[in-house]
């Protein structure tokens, strides 16, 4: 409407210049991130105040994305979310909204998200002719003594237009009287005051009262006016009027002096006596919104009505009148300037702010928008904000009294999940006057920790032998972060054993943690199983870690001991399964304790299961011979007798430690004789008993003759070869100190281990054993005993 009428005001060319002023403005402001608009009073709501969002460099598709909208709670404008306009919310008054301020203007910031931005807006509010000039009262009364000579004045009172500009009072005018006429001076601060001159002298006895009207005009179009009817009286003579000692009367107090307190004291003098010289005190016309002094009538006391606000009012201007008894008067100014105190705390106003973040964010990332501002002046109003001290977040004032709440390093969320940040403001007032807000924060989770195990590494022992689908051990891993991303999974690395798959051996339950055998596992076999587990987090994309398990096979006595000597009987064509069997020779001469034989077994098994004794189950003869405990050794128990058979038959029971025990026999055949023909007959005798029916007795006599020459080759062969020991062994003592003990002098190749346990062997005192065929007799010739040690050595370390 007020670019309607400046149009018509300028004409057409005007009003098209006007506006390309008002564009060229307006886009000046907004390229500043400042927009101006100027609009004119008493516009009704929904008026149109002009196209923000296009002003701003917004188009109608980013409205919906940028969410425009206007910072403050109560607001004297709206924005239309659709098409980014610019409206009045409610009627405008300009005297309303800055009283007699010769300018007038509503500020306010814009806000703009992703990304976010303030714009400031300042609209310009003109003034409308839509206020009269009024009097305070609707009648003044003048007494005027007849002795004033012509050319006195008279102030009248001066009326108010709550206008501006030329909008506002302009000219006075006095109705036509040749008593009297109007004159209008200028006061310091620009006001017009009206004074009534008297034109000729008056004659109270000729006329005593006068009525005039005296009417205000302003400037407006059309003008607005308004009357005041002037009552004069004629009184006596007063020919002395009141004089103020000062023309301006000026005082500063502070906002804070408390209500009835004493601000100036004015004072004039009429040098009449009687009434005309008595001089009383009042107020001129003062607008009703600065009424908040009082005036002794009496002795010219300004004082205070209720206490002062700087906020309201920085200075008041005030007319005192000084009357005498007469209806002579005088006039002059009271100014009073309000000094500031810090009594106004900040203002702290969370403008936006976000109420959850990403652990991985980046610095720098705007948390929030804060808006400070204080009503106080000077240094009181100089707002200063702070954080604390111990956050990741910093301050950046971004516009005016705008400051942005950022990140200041990265976030972790496994060390704080949750920040409750206090922001502080506080002026420079001296005490300082603080308030704060605070900003409540929730760190979202980010997959940037990978699982943890309990342990640094696992390991269990399962017995051999156990059930398929059994429990071996259970893994754990946590995982620092949050919801899904610290869902752990488990699964089994890759690997093999014994040429088979991992997975064919050991399971992991994915969800638990928990490792099951998928066989029965035999210690024989697999002593150990070394694998790897994997725990996995649910993230994307996820991350994990391993651990190291070892799984220990403890042996169980699942294993007979296995006898190595003497031959098995499967070995020699026997078919007797489980049994031992072998032919040994004993001289009848034999003392106590001469070693016959001995029964060399293993075992499979390991520790305390392999751990072997023996026994001597069954003899022909009790009490002739007895077996070493642990050694195996079978030696006489006393001299052979005369009665004693010749051949001898013995059952030696091998048994471990286990629970329960396992064991295995070994049965020995023993010959008593005092010779080798002796030794030779008896198997002869036993090769017939055992030859089939029918045989040729030649060819065992063949046989016999040949057994006979091989054995004495062989006897010979022993004793050079006995002879060459003995002294290897006496070089070797020269070279070695003598060993100590119960040992000394027992050659280390004697020790044999076995899983732990040492047996100890002793060499044979002879070195030739016969065997006997079912079938057909023949000799078998042993081999000397440290071979036989030594692949018997062998052997038990192939088998462990």
């Amino acid at each position: 409407k007020e670019a309607v009428r400046g149009r018509e005001r300028l004409g057409p060319g005007g009003g098209r210049a006007l506006l390309g002023a008002v564009l060229l403005c307006v886009w000046w402001r907004a390229a500043a991130e400042r927009v101006r608009y100027t609009i004119a009073e008493e516009l009704g709501r929904g008026s149109l105040v002009g196209p923000l969002a296009r002003d701003l460099g917004l188009s109608a598709d980013e409205l919906p994305a940028r969410k425009l909208r206007l910072s403050e709670e109560k607001q004297y404008f709206t924005v239309n979310e659709e098409n980014g306009n610019l409206y009045v919310n409610e009627r405008l008054d300009r005297e309303e909204m800055c009283g007699e301020s010769a300018t007038c203007s509503v500020s306010f910031e814009v806000l703009v998200h992703n990304p976010l931005n303030v714009f400031n807006v300042e609209v310009a509010i003109e003034d409308v002719n839509d206020n009269s000039p009024t009097f305070s009262k609707s009648v003044l009364d003048l007494d005027i003594d007849e002795s004033i000579p012509p050319g006195s004045r008279f102030p009248l009172e001066i009326a108010h237009d709550a206008d501006a500009g030329r909008n506002s009072l302009l000219i006075y005018q006095l109705t036509n009287d040749p008593s009297f006429t109007l004159a209008v001076t200028e006061n310091p601060d620009g006001s017009k005051q009206p004074e009534l001159v008297l034109e000729r002298a008056l004659d109270r006895e000729k006329q005593n009262s006068f009525e005039l009207v005296l009417m205000a005009v302003d400037g407006g179009d059309p003008a607005r006016s308004g009357t005041v009817q002037v009552r004069i009286n004629v009184t006596d003579a007063n020919d002395n009027p009141p004089v103020f000692s000062k023309k301006v009367y000026e005082a500063r107090v502070a906002e804070n002096l408390p209500a009835g307190s004493l601000v100036l004291e004015v004072r004039a003098t009429d040098a009449d006596t009687g009434s005309n010289g008595r001089v009383s005190y009042a107020f001129g016309s003062i607008p009703e919104s600065i009424r908040i002094f009082h005036l002794d009538a009496d002795k010219g006391a300004v004082s205070l009505l209720r206490s002062l606000d700087f906020e309201e009012g920085t200075s008041y201007e005030m007319d005192v009148q000084a009357h005498d008894g007469g209806g002579l008067s005088d006039t002059a100014k009271v100014v009073v300037t309000v000094t500031d105190v810090n009594d106004n705390a900040p203002v702290l106003t969370v403008s936006s702010a976000l109420s959850e973040i990403s652990e991985d964010a980046p610095s720098g990332t705007v948390v929030a928008l804060l808006h400070a501002q204080d009503q106080d002046s000077g240094a009181n109003g100089e707002v200063r904000c702070s954080l604390d001290k111990d956050v990741p977040f910093r301050l950046e004032k971004s516009y005016e009294d705008y400051y942005r709440v950022v990140t200041a390093r990265e976030l972790d969320r496994e060390q704080v999940s949750e920040y409750n940040v206090t922001v502080r403001a506080a002026d420079g007032g001296s005490p300082a006057l603080q308030s704060s807000a605070l900003l409540c924060l929730r760190v979202l989770d980010v997959n940037d920790n990978a699982p943890v195990f309990a342990e640094e590494r696992y390991s269990a022992r399962v017995a051999e032998n156990n059930a398929a689908g059994a429990l071996v051990l259970t893994v754990r891993a946590t995982d620092a972060d949050w919801g899904q991303n610290a869902r752990v999974r488990y699964r089994l690395g890759e690997g093999r054993v014994r040429g088979a798959p991992l997975s064919s051996y050991v399971s992991v339950q994915a969800e638990t943690g928990a490792l099951y055998a998928l066989r029965s596992l035999d210690y024989e076999q697999v002593r150990e199983l070394r694998l790897w587990v994997l725990a996995e987090d649910g993230g994307a994309p996820a991350l994990s870690s391993n651990v190291s398990v070892e799984v220990q096979i403890v042996d169980e006595n699942d294993n007979a001991p296995q006898v190595l000597y003497p031959a098995p009987a499967a070995a020699l064509g026997s078919g007797s399964g489980g049994a031992w069997s072998g032919v040994e020779l004993a001289p009848r001469w034999s003392e106590p304790g001469a070693l016959v034989a001995k029964v060399v077994a293993v075992d499979a098994d390991a520790g305390q299961n392999a751990w072997l004794s023996y026994e001597l189950a069954k003899a022909t003869e009790p009490g002739l011979f007895r077996v070493g405990l642990h050694s195996g050794e079978v030696r006489t128990a006393r001299s052979p007798l005369a009665r004693d058979a010749a051949r001898q038959s013995l059952v030696v029971v091998v048994k471990d430690h286990g629970r329960p025990a396992l064991s295995a026999t070994a049965t020995l055949s023993v010959v008593l004789a005092e010779s080798v023909a002796e030794l030779l007959a008896e198997l002869s005798s036993a090769a017939d008993e055992a030859a089939a029916p029918g045989e040729p007795a030649g060819s065992l006599t063949r046989w016999l003759v040949l057994a006979v020459a091989a054995v004495s080759c062989l006897f010979l062969a022993f004793l050079l070869l006995l002879l060459a020991l003995r002294l290897r062994r006496w070089h070797r003592q020269q070279l070695l100190p003598p060993a100590s003990g119960a040992l000394r002098g027992v050659p280390v190749s004697h020790f044999v281990g076995i899983d732990g346990v040492r047996a100890f062997l002793q060499s044979y005192s002879h070195d030739v054993s016969l065997t006997a065929d079912s079938r057909k007799s023949q000799l078998r010739f042993s081999k000397i005993l440290n071979v036989r040690l030594l692949n018997l050595r062998r052997k038990c370390n192939t088998s462990s």
